[in-house]
């Protein structure tokens, strides 16, 4: 590259002063000379550190191109020889970035976000004590469901999405008529921070789960509390009820997983893998089965096929584990998150997992393989939930940073 005569005498005239000022004098006395810089411009004030803030810069921006080529060499890879958005099956719908939306509102961090089973809408619950709907296909805030005195910790819609349960460290659990928009119940019941809220699918029951550590089943129509089950022996975070109403899975801050019985209120299985608090259990719907089973007989071909139930579950030990809830053992365990597992769901397609974490990720795990297959960096703050919808391309999350995100899949 040819300088021109300005920028000739420029570089001169910082690398005159980037001697000087380093205490190379013979150095420096040689090369003004040889150079036939003026003393007047060797010792210009503006010159100062220009040459190290010049070599910085290069250094600054060859870091961004090589961020940039490796980001295109990531994308030529995903799309060269593979499927179009079109084409691609929606069984292996992942979420892409960037966001689609960033959804701002919320005072405090969010604590959960879940999709309407019907409409086009997500619904979002904060620590800052409400409960926003949204239209995750256009962005658009709706409206604010207000009623909790203190933080709403979980938020749930029964099958056709026409009542909608929320849990609160105010002791209570709500029930909205999500046509009208207006608070229907208020139930008591709890001793302490209600964490968790789930139907049964009938509708006809509500389960939750609370720090006083008890897990209660409430009758819907009376708002009357009908079972307690207790036996954890620390917080209960989490309760999910089985696809076929007939089984409950709590995860606590004892380390345990049990599996409860609905009708008898007996524990059937308590599961003891995790090393740290559990924060989140899911029940693998029908279409997991047939790929579980596969990943399991990939690492032991002599492994008899199960029919489950399936359940997954992440913990603040950074792992995710799948388990056989018929025989009581773990059967999967992945390994990649660098902090807390916040939330782990399994794909509607069954061949996959989605996670979130404080690490600030969502990653996509191939169980099969027991390996991370995507890894989006989705927010500035601990990921704290997410939901996959059941139907359409979309993901959401939510976050610390008090944000929500909907993230296209394809």
């Amino acid at each position: 590259m040819v300088l021109s005569a300005k920028h000739k005498d420029e570089l001169n005239c910082a690398i005159a002063d980037y001697l000087k000022s380093s205490g190379y004098t013979e150095a420096y006395n040689h090369f003004i000379q040889e150079a036939d810089v003026p003393s007047d411009k060797a010792n210009d004030k503006k010159f100062n550190g220009l040459l190290e803030k010049k070599w910085t810069s290069v250094l600054r921006l060859q870091k961004k191109v090589m961020d940039l080529e490796s980001k295109v060499t990531e994308t030529v890879k995903e799309y060269e020889g593979g499927a179009t958005k079109r084409e691609r099956s929606a069984d292996n719908w992942i979420p892409r970035p960037p966001e689609r939306y960033c959804l701002t509102g919320h005072r405090m961090p969010i604590s959960r976000v879940i999709f309407h089973p019907a409409y086009n809408v997500m619904v979002s619950a904060s620590e800052d004590g409400s409960i926003k709907v949204w239209d995750y296909e256009s962005g658009d805030f709706e409206r604010t469901l207000k009623g909790h005195t203190d933080a709403v910790n979980d938020i749930a819609f029964e099958s056709s999405g026409k009542i909608l349960a929320s849990c609160s460290s105010d002791l209570t659990i709500r029930l909205w008529d999500f046509v009208g928009f207006e608070c229907i119940k208020t139930m008591h019941g709890h001793d302490h921070t209600v964490s968790s809220v789930r139907f049964v699918p009938t509708g006809d029951f509500l389960v939750s789960a609370s720090r006083d550590k008890s897990i209660k089943v409430w009758e819907v129509s009376t708002g009357y509390c009908t079972k307690t089950l207790t036996g954890h022996r620390e917080w209960v975070r989490v309760a999910a009820v089985s696809p076929d109403g007939k089984l409950i899975a709590s995860g606590s801050n004892d380390h345990t997983i049990r599996i409860w019985e609905i009708a008898t209120k007996e524990c059937k299985v308590e599961l003891r893998e995790h090393d740290h608090v559990v924060e989140c259990v899911a029940w693998a719907p029908d279409s997991c089965n047939a790929h579980i089973n596969e990943a399991i007989q990939a690492e032991n071909p002599r492994a008899a096929k199960s029919e489950g139930p399936f359940l997954v579950s992440g913990s603040r030990d950074k792992t995710i584990k799948v388990y056989d809830v018929s025989t009581g053992t773990c059967v999967i365990s992945l390994i990649g998150h660098d902090n807390w597992v916040r939330q782990a769901i399994f794909h509607p397609a069954g061949k996959l997992i989605v996670s979130c974490a404080d690490d600030k990720t969502l990653r996509v795990w191939d169980f099969k393989n027991r390996r991370c297959t995507k890894t989006i960096a989705a927010h500035e703050h601990f990921v704290t939930c997410l939901d996959f919808h059941k139907s359409a391309p979309y993901v959401i999350t939510g976050s610390v940073d008090q944000l929500c995100k909907v993230w296209e899949c394809r």
